[in-house]
């Protein structure tokens, strides 16, 4: 497959997540409960039918830790969805794209994985840019600063369960129980914060769960196209994506600290992956 065909799909794939993550901010007068569940329902219709078109098993075979994924799952969804009500859209995408480093402590203390010196030098300085944001954007609330970290924690966990889960079950089955997990959480925490939809708000709340799963789609694509040290730094193509729609649908207004603090957090973590990505071509070598 064309490198052109990999970028493209990177692109649909950030450039749909980032229109997910604008359409929970513009709808974030209705709860995140509600969020969760319209957004989880809507992909869910994809992966059934994915699954029950080619006859895939849905109960998967690791069933403790497909549920363990959907609850940590959910549960950091729903945090970085409270956290769009108080965050600035992209400052609040860029801080949960630092869920890499608490992966890599949980891949430390859970999977005995071992991180090089120079990778914690990397997370240091992601970890600078969250100072650097709190310490500087005097428009920057700490609540929501809270959120998006706990759920930024709680996405690191996921890495780990995932990273544990492998290749014994179907990517879908996974993505599915997560799917079914949130909708129901969603929907019975909703129900004592329902606020019923008016005019563009229904499209809008079903299109959520069509943004997430396209975007998961076409990531996947790409993954499966190229090499991962290639595909992996374009994700975060998303926050540029959601920094433009932002400041042009919302008028979100970013500091000089706002954008140094937004490319310490993107930079370093790129930098890790690359490095990351150095590391397997290196073992793979000498392996021969």
């Amino acid at each position: 497959m064309t490198l052109k065909k990999t970028i493209t799909f990177m692109i649909l794939s950030t450039f749909s997540f980032a229109l997910m993550n604008v359409t929970v901010k513009y709808l974030s007068n209705i709860h995140a409960f509600q969020l969760v569940f319209f957004r989880s329902l809507g992909s869910l219709v994809f992966t059934f039918g994915y699954l029950l078109r080619h006859k895939i098993p849905i109960m998967g075979n690791q069933r403790k830790l497909l549920v363990l994924r959907g609850i940590v799952g959910v549960t950091s969804m729903t945090l970085f969805f409270m956290s769009m009500k108080y965050l600035p859209v992209a400052t609040a995408v860029s801080l949960r794209y630092i869920a890499p480093i608490f992966a890599a402590i949980f891949a430390v203390l859970f999977l005995k994985e071992q991180i090089k010196p120079v990778q914690w030098l990397f997370f240091m300085m992601a970890f600078s840019g969250v100072v650097v944001l709190k310490g500087f954007d005097t428009e920057l609330q700490t609540y929501g600063l809270v959120l998006v970290l706990l759920a930024a924690v709680f996405s690191g966990l996921v890495y780990t369960v995932i990273n544990k889960i492998g290749t014994k079950d179907h990517p879908v089955v996974v993505v599915n129980y997560f799917m079914v997990i949130a909708t129901l959480t969603g929907g019975l925490l909703s129900i004592n914060h329902w606020t019923t939809p008016h005019g563009m708000e229904w499209p809008l709340l079903g299109l959520l769960g069509v943004f997430g799963y396209f975007g998961q789609v076409y990531m996947t694509k790409a993954f499966q196209s190229a090499a991962t040290g290639l595909v992996a730094p374009m994700k975060y193509i998303e926050v540029i994506f959601t920094l433009i729609i932002g400041i042009l649908w919302f008028k979100d207004v970013y500091s000089f600290w706002s954008f140094l603090g937004i490319l310490l957090i993107v930079g370093g973590l790129i930098l890790n992956i690359s490095f990351k990505e150095r590391q397997k071509r290196t073992t793979a070598k000498d392996s021969k």
